[in-house]
């Protein structure tokens, strides 16, 4: 089952966020912790880190695109999981 990555809710007022930049790309393994992109808050530009541990399959947002918070941005394929089949999830 592929794991879906949001925009999450970086301060008590962000409604949107914009992706800086990646820090990683398809194909790449993340672990929970790794820093996966600098997004840019109402206040501050902060880093975005996994919580999950997976294979990147695929990003759904662009370096300066803004997003909604709870917006899929990327998806992990878990162990044993195709990126194909996990990226198909966006």
């Amino acid at each position: 089952m592929s794991i879906e990555i949001t925009m999450p809710r970086l301060s008590d007022t962000m409604e949107e966020g914009t992706l800086v930049k990646w820090r990683i790309k398809p194909g790449d393994e993340v672990a929970s912790g790794d820093h996966l992109a600098d997004v840019e808050t109402d206040k501050a530009t902060m880093e975005l880190q996994a919580f999950d541990d997976g294979k990147v399959a695929a990003l759904a947002v662009q370096e300066g695109q803004t997003v909604p918070v709870g917006s899929a941005i990327l998806v992990l394929a878990e162990d044993g999981e195709s990126l194909e089949d996990a990226a198909g999830a966006l």
